[in-house]
């Protein structure tokens, strides 16, 4: 398992597991942002799989190839694991742009910073189960009708660049006939009066 520490992680939260955090955050006068939990979450998971993948277990795995070529072994693997977590690091970072996580995780850390010193109660249910479904799911159907049209807008983009490709080779390929039937005409009146010349010059006189 020693050998998965010496790859990097690169995002600089690895000091604090989320146990550590959510200690720090129940401790008075102590917030933690919801971003950064998020952040250490991910980054501890990474860990938790390249410590689970080691690098005793990958040559396990490939022991006739690191009997004969060690140091190459332990290039593939430290290559291996750091396409691994670039990978997940890209696909986690996608996830938060296409759902504006941050912006949602830090709304809701004002909402629940904003709601200690409120005396009013606390949100509950109105009695009418119609009312309170549609204050609930409507903003969220509503992200996702907004993330489907931009969805929509872009592969309609790509089609029509797609559509212009076609259309510009349709056209090149219609001026490569054109070209060839001049050619052949060209070759054809030639040839008619070369026959024409002959028999010109064959003619007694």
């Amino acid at each position: 398992m020693a050998e998965a520490s010496g790859v990097n992680l690169g995002s600089g939260c690895e000091e604090k597991g989320p146990e550590e955090l959510a200690q720090e955050s129940a401790r008075p006068g102590t917030i933690i942002s919801r971003v950064k939990l998020f952040d250490t979450m991910v980054d501890t998971f990474i860990q938790k799989l390249v410590a689970a993948g080691s690098y005793q277990r990958f040559t396990d795995c490939y022991k006739c190839f690191y009997q004969l070529q060690p140091e190459m072994t332990r290039r593939i693997y430290d290559k291996f694991v750091t396409q691994l977590q670039t990978s997940i690091q890209e696909e986690i970072s996608e996830i938060k742009a296409e759902g504006n996580l941050e912006a949602v995780l830090n709304a809701l850390d004002a909402i629940v910073e904003g709601s200690k010193d409120c005396e009013e109660p606390a949100w509950r249910p109105s009695g009418i189960p119609e009312k309170d479904l549609c204050s609930a799911v409507v903003p969220y159907f509503l992200q996702q009708r907004d993330a489907l049209q931009r969805r929509v807008q872009k592969q309609e983009a790509e089609n029509r660049q797609l559509a212009d490709a076609v259309l510009a080779g349709r056209r090149q390929v219609e001026e490569l006939q054109l070209q060839g039937q001049a050619r052949q005409q060209a070759w054809q009146a030639l040839h008619r009066e070369q026959k024409e010349l002959v028999a010109v010059l064959r003619e007694p006189e």
